[in-house]
């Protein structure tokens, strides 16, 4: 079975939507290696507990199937897309409350706290296009290359994080949904959320480096 790994990946972190996004509404792909060519990825349709490692789609950048049981998620171009044009090696796209709301609102997400720094200084509005679309997928590339970032919201439809693997995309993908949250409560509020300058936000980039074990 090719991608074995990544579609195990896929099966064990599946779960992990429900927690941020409605019904069947999301989806996650792992890469072959931040620079290969082929990308494990949810099935479409399916509760995010209803498949294995076998069912999981695996589809080349260039978009098509190579292998699994079960049709891809709808949103192969997007994840296809971002892999040709990107240095990542995974994928979260969600429809999470939060995040969505300032999406249908058509608003980025400015840098109110010193955490946006996991996925830039700041998270733009990538334009509307049709669901599972080429124009989409182009969108979304163009908005995060031009606010050099790793998460874009999309009009009128969600949110999209791409890392260096799935685990620190679904954590990044949660602190997007955090960050948005707390402005859209302080607004809610009556209260105009400061932001942080670039220079700010550097001195984190530089401390997070050093961070952790």
């Amino acid at each position: 079975m090719i991608l074995e790994a990544e579609r195990r990946a896929v099966v064990e972190h599946a779960p992990d939507l429900a927690a941020l996004t409605p019904g069947r509404t999301g989806n996650i792909s792992v890469r072959d290696g931040r620079d290969g060519d082929a990308f494990a990825v949810t099935p479409t349709g399916v509760p995010y507990d209803g498949f294995d490692a076998a069912d999981v789609p695996v589809v080349g950048t260039d978009g098509e199937q190579r292998d699994g049981r079960m049709a891809p998620s709808s949103e192969v171009p997007m994840h296809a897309a971002i892999y040709r044009r990107e240095d990542v090696g995974a994928i979260v796209h969600t429809h999470s409350p939060w995040a969505t709301t300032l999406a249908v609102a058509r608003r980025p997400l400015p840098p109110i706290h010193y955490m946006i720094v996991a996925v830039g200084k700041r998270v733009p509005v990538a334009e509307y296009a049709p669901y599972g679309t080429d124009a989409l997928a182009e969108n979304i590339v163009a908005a995060m290359a031009e606010a050099d970032a790793t998460a874009s919201l999309i009009e009128n439809h969600g949110l999209v994080v791409t890392a260096p693997d799935l685990e620190t995309a679904l954590e990044n993908t949660h602190h997007v949904e955090s960050l948005a949250r707390l402005y859209l409560q302080s607004r809610a509020a009556g209260l105009e959320p400061a932001t942080l300058s670039d220079a700010q936000l550097e001195t984190v980039v530089e401390q997070f480096e050093s961070y952790g074990q």
